[in-house]
C-alpha cells in the first residue's frame, strides 16, 4: 500500500532538514591499530583514479576524521532514503487516477 503524498512529503522535508545538520564530511575509512610502534591512527580513501591511499594520523585527526566519515556514511542513507521517496512521489504523479 503506498503511502499518500502528504506523508511522502512530510517525510522527505524531514530528511532534508537534516542535511544541514550532518556537518563535515570525508570518504574513505578510519581505524586504531592495536599494536605495533609509531601512530596508531590511519586514514584510507581512494583518489581520484580509484587507487586507495593512506595517511597517517595524530589523535586529534583521527578523532575529527573519524567524525566526518560517520558524516558521510549518514549522508548517503539520508539521501538514499530521499531517493526513494522522490521515486514514489514520481509514481504516484503519473499513475492515472481510477474513475469510479
Amino acid at each position: 500500500m503506498s503511502r499518500s503524498f502528504a506523508r511522502l512529503d512530510g517525510e522527505y522535508r524531514r530528511l532534508a532538514s537534516t542535511l544541514a545538520k550532518i556537518g563535515y564530511i570525508t570518504q574513505g575509512s578510519v581505524f586504531e591499530r592495536k599494536q605495533g610502534s609509531g601512530s596508531r591512527y590511519q586514514w584510507t580513501w581512494k583518489n581520484k583514479d580509484q587507487k586507495t591511499e593512506s595517511l597517517t594520523l595524530s589523535r586529534e585527526q583521527y578523532y575529527w576524521l573519524r567524525g566526518a566519515v560517520a558524516n558521510e556514511r549518514k549522508l548517503k542513507r539520508t539521501l538514499q532514503k530521499m531517493r526513494r521517496i522522490s521515486e514514489q512521489v514520481f509514481a504516484q504523479l503519473t499513475t492515472p487516477s481510477k474513475k469510479p
